[in-house]
């Protein structure tokens, strides 16, 4: 038996399922190496094809270079490649996840499609796309861990990560906003399994992808006149899945040093 706050035995390890650590600076990857040092084991998804066509590019050996991350906290691993935009794909990602690790208690969806663009010059193809991976996803993924969770009543945890921008990132902002609201859904249709469920705005965290403009207007913004991290997110996210975390339900959380 393991007193409040205190690490449980490698055997009573519980199983975070993480989407989107597809590069070692990112949130994703900033929440599996704090979870994993807090005594889970973790799943995580990656898809290099959609790195490979943004700005920053793939990142080769970093699904390699995450694993031996998580292993070092102790975790046990199974890193599975996901295509989101396949509505067959997150069924796929829970039977692998239990084949390899086991039933999951938190699921934590830090995946996204991104692509910047405005009312006049959205395509049909990037809209749809977008809503897709960052909305249709996230239900599916939902529905499975409803369906699936056995866990004991209070233990089980959903978290998607979200963002408030729209301005010249339409499809991406409108896709998160339609995002939240199935979070925040699940926080009541799942009462009955004791399932807690919150969207986190992390809000401006530079892993690679602020340009020198970008940057100086968040610094500007920001009280605390610095950035966001991804170990900022991975605080919040590790006491949600505690314990501890449990009182917090059905909230659309700012963590994001007060930018405005």
């Amino acid at each position: 038996m393991t007193t409040p706050g205190e690490e449980p035995p490698a055997a009573a390890r519980r199983i975070a399922l993480i989407t989107g650590v597809g590069r070692t600076a990112g949130i994703g990857a900033g929440i599996a190496r704090r979870l994993a040092a807090s005594g889970w084991d973790i799943a995580f998804t990656f898809w290099n094809p959609y790195d490979a066509r943004m700005a920053w590019g793939a990142e080769p050996g970093a699904t390699e270079a995450i694993g031996r991350t998580l292993s070092e906290r102790g975790a046990a691993t199974a890193a599975i490649e996901a295509d989101l935009a396949d509505p067959g794909t997150p069924a796929r990602v829970f039977d692998e996840t239990e084949r390899r690790l086991g039933p999951v208690t938190a699921l934590v969806m830090s995946h996204c499609e991104s692509v910047d663009s405005g009312l006049l010059d959205t395509t049909v193809e990037s809209f749809d796309r977008h809503f897709a991976v960052n909305t249709r996803a996230t239900w599916l993924l939902i529905r499975e861990f409803g369906r699936r969770f056995t866990g004991e009543r209070g233990t089980g945890r959903i978290i998607s990560l979200t963002s408030d921008h729209t301005v010249g990132n339409l499809p991406y902002g409108a896709s998160k906003g339609a995002m939240d609201r199935i979070t925040l859904a699940a926080a009541h249709e799942l009462a009955h399994l004791g399932v807690t469920a919150n969207a986190v705005n992390p809000g401006p965290v530079d892993t690679g992808w602020m340009t020198e403009e970008v940057r100086a207007h968040c610094l500007g913004a920001t009280p605390l006149g610095r950035l966001g991290t991804p170990q900022d997110t991975a605080h919040l996210v590790d006491f949600l899945c505690s314990r501890e975390g449990q009182w917090v339900n059905g909230q659309l959380l700012q963590s994001n040093g007060g930018f405005a």
